[in-house]
């Protein structure tokens, strides 16, 4: 049989097509949701949410349990699709799976406690504060950490009573799918449901009269045409979006210690984290060491093939044109820089030292195993260059003074200080971007007051 061109492009514009990032073999094709099919499935999540928003918090979270269980039970299945889509490697693929399962139980357990607040009024009265879900909620997830990041946001969501449809990256459709398909058997029809595709039929998702809450983690670009789409709903929305991360080097630091510190915040996953180090201000005093240092670990990762391939060609690009720009300019590559030949989409760890503030690599998210190095005269002079910044994700200091530290914790205008290792935190923290990195709580107890609205209650007798 021919096959027109339209016929081709048609079918083109309505799949998706994935490739393996480490060797460009295909992964498959899967097929968008259609515009009126996503907005069918914002209307049974409408149907279903007050018979789930009835049901008790305790039941809510044995289901949710329930859920989490059976992603355990697949975990081995779910993260060779994660490696085979995203490129993360195995074990990485893998602990993000069973961090998922931990915090799917850790919704479960934490919603029943969810407590309102009492207030006091009279003493023949009763005042109250009384958390209630918020309604339908679309929930938009990335591919850098697809699965953990989809079971905070969906457990959140559904623990507090909240229907949920839920669109997963159009780079990794097909784990998004196997995603839902393995929780959403666990909960009433209608309450989580999986939509794909790309940003046309994300915009119909969240610039749905009928959506309550947008829930969204991804780029800044996409955060911020959904925050443009969702004031014209009045959606209650938390977003966490990209991150210019700074790491500060003080002098007085173990050198080769602050160097295995840069290396792990730039090259880890490939530098696909949010919280990646994206830009490293380094005193004087230590420069020529630390560098010399970090241009060491660099070829040791790359040597031992710690850096992941990049989820695809494109971002590849994307990474190299800001390393190309930064050496057009006067940085200088003492690693890396250079495509590597062959299939796939990998990209080496990359130190760029005689670097400006006026790059594109120090002002921009790279997303990229990139380490781009600036020399400073003193601590003040990198707390200034810090805290230029239009994101506030996070931002690592590294420093043996107290002073110094305290300085920066109140300086820099961050959700987040890490102070002498660079993913340091609690397990179950959480954190209020700032700036074009987003708002609004995510992760942790505290997401669960994103995903509900408070009622007061005044309650007193009639009068006798």
């Amino acid at each position: 049989m021919r096959v027109h061109q339209s016929d081709t492009n048609a079918a083109a514009e309505s799949e998706l097509h994935i490739t393996n990032p480490a060797d460009g073999t295909s992964v498959g094709s899967i097929a968008k949701t259609g515009e009126a099919e996503i907005r069918e499935t914002i209307q049974r999540a409408r149907e279903a949410l007050p018979g789930w928003r009835g049901t008790s918090a305790g039941e809510r979270g044995q289901m949710l349990r329930a859920a989490g269980r059976a992603l355990a039970e697949r975990e081995a299945e779910v993260a060779e699709l994660h490696r085979r889509e995203t490129g993360k490697d195995l074990e990485g693929a893998l602990g993000g799976v069973r961090a998922a399962v931990d915090t799917l139980l850790q919704y479960s357990e934490l919603a029943p406690v969810h407590r309102g607040k009492s207030l006091l009024g009279s003493g023949t009265s009763l005042d109250m504060m009384r958390p209630e879900p918020r309604g339908v909620a679309a929930i938009v997830t990335p591919w850098n950490d697809p699965v953990a990041v989809s079971a905070g946001l969906l457990g959140a969501a559904l623990a507090m009573g909240n229907t949920v449809v839920h669109k997963p990256s159009e780079r990794c459709p097909h784990l998004g799918g196997l995603l839902g398909e393995i929780l959403a058997e666990h909960f009433p029809h209608g309450v989580l449901s999986t939509v794909t595709g790309g940003a046309r039929e994300g915009e119909v998702l969240v610039g749905s009269a009928e959506v309550d809450l947008v829930a969204h983690v991804g780029s800044t670009h996409a955060g911020e045409r959904i925050a443009r789409s969702v004031a014209l709903t009045g959606a209650h929305l938390v977003r966490e979006n990209g991150g210019n991360d700074a790491l500060i080097v003080d002098s007085g630091v173990p050198v080769r210690w602050a160097a295995e510190q840069a290396a792990i915040g730039a090259f880890t996953n490939a530098g696909q984290i949010c919280t990646s180090v994206e830009r490293i201000f380094v005193h004087r005093d230590i420069a020529t060491e630390f560098i010399d240092a970090l241009a060491a670990e660099a070829q040791r990762w790359d040597a031992e093939e710690r850096v992941p391939p990049l989820v695809d060609d494109r971002m590849r690009d994307e990474v190299h044109e800001q390393v190309r720009s930064a050496m057009d300019r006067g940085a200088r590559a003492r690693v890396g820089g250079v495509v590597p030949e062959g299939p796939g989409s990998r990209y080496p760890a990359t130190v760029l030292e005689a670097c400006t503030p006026d790059m594109a690599v120090m002002r921009e998210e790279t997303f990229g195993p990139v380490a781009p190095v600036m020399v400073v005269d003193d601590f003040a002079e990198a707390l200034e260059r810090a805290a230029a910044d239009e994101y506030g994700l996070s931002a690592s200091v590294l420093t043996p003074s107290l002073r110094h530290a305290h300085a920066a914790i109140d300086r820099l205008a961050v959700g987040t200080v890490k102070i002498n290792n660079v993913f340091g935190g609690a397990p179950g923290g959480a954190a209020q971007p700032r700036g074009r990195s987003g708002a609004g709580f995510g992760y942790g107890p505290e997401l669960l007051d994103e995903m509900s609205t408070v009622k007061v209650v005044h309650l007193e007798p009639v009068p006798e």
